[in-house]
C-alpha cells in the first residue's frame, strides 16, 4: 500500500501573516547598561548613601553643681564637669564652635539684692585641654589653662574644632573660677551658665 499524504488546510492571508511575525520577531532582551567589545573594561555606575544621623549637639553636666566655698575678697574655683560636642553630621568640612556664657543677673543669694549678687564679670571660665577626642581635624580649646580664663559676662568660646571632615567629637572639663566680691554676704549662691554649639 502506498504512503498518503494529507495537505494542511489552507491559511488566509492574516494566519499567514502572523506565522511569519512569530518566525522574524526576536524575545525581548533585559536592559543592558552597555555592550563592550571583547578584552575591554565595561562599566556599570553603582551609588548608595550615607546618613547623618544624630547632626551636631552638645551634652553639659546636669545640675546643680557646687564646686566649693571661699570668704568674701578670696576666690572658690571647682571644675564644672564634662562637656561634650558630638558631631555625627558625616560633613566634608566638619567644623564648630562651642560657645559659653552665664546667665543675665549673675549668681545671687537671698533676694538678690546688689550685696547678694555676684556679677558676671567675677565669674570666669577656662577650658583647659580636651580630655578626649575621635575623629580628624585639629581640636583648639577656648582657654588652654588658668592663665588665660575669661569671664562670663559676655559670651566666649569654649572650644572649636577647625579643620577635618567625618564624624568627631571633643570633650572638655572646664573649670569655673569665681572672684567673690570683698562686700558679699554669706549664702548659696546659684546662677546658670549657658553652652551652646554651631
Amino acid at each position: 500500500m502506498g504512503k498518503r499524504s494529507v495537505a494542511a488546510p489552507a491559511a488566509g492571508a492574516a494566519g499567514l501573516a502572523l506565522v511569519a511575525a512569530l518566525m522574524i520577531t526576536p524575545a525581548a532582551q533585559p536592559a543592558l547598561a552597555g555592550t563592550c567589545p571583547a578584552s575591554t573594561t565595561c562599566p556599570t555606575t553603582v551609588t548608595f548613601t550615607v546618613n547623618a544621623p544624630d547632626g551636631l549637639t552638645i551634652t553639659v553636666p546636669d545640675g546643680p553643681v557646687n564646686i566649693g566655698s571661699g570668704a568674701p575678697g578670696g576666690q572658690i574655683s571647682g571644675f564644672l564637669g564634662p562637656v561634650t560636642v558630638s558631631d555625627q553630621r558625616a560633613a566634608l568640612t566638619a567644623t564648630w564652635v562651642a560657645t559659653v556664657s552665664a546667665a543675665v543677673g549673675g549668681f545671687t543669694t537671698g533676694g538678690g539684692t546688689p550685696a547678694e549678687t555676684v556679677p558676671n564679670t567675677a565669674v570666669l571660665y577656662w577650658s583647659g585641654p580636651a580630655t578626649a577626642t575621635t575623629g580628624t581635624g585639629t581640636f583648639v580649646p577656648g582657654q588652654v589653662d588658668a592663665a588665660a580664663a575669661q569671664s562670663l559676662d559676655v559670651s566666649r568660646t569654649a572650644f572649636s574644632k577647625t579643620s577635618g571632615s567625618g564624624d568627631n567629637s571633643a570633650t572638655w572639663d572646664p573649670t569655673i573660677v569665681v572672684n567673690v566680691p570683698a562686700q558679699a554676704v554669706a549664702g548659696t549662691y546659684t546662677g546658670t551658665v549657658n553652652h551652646s554649639v554651631a
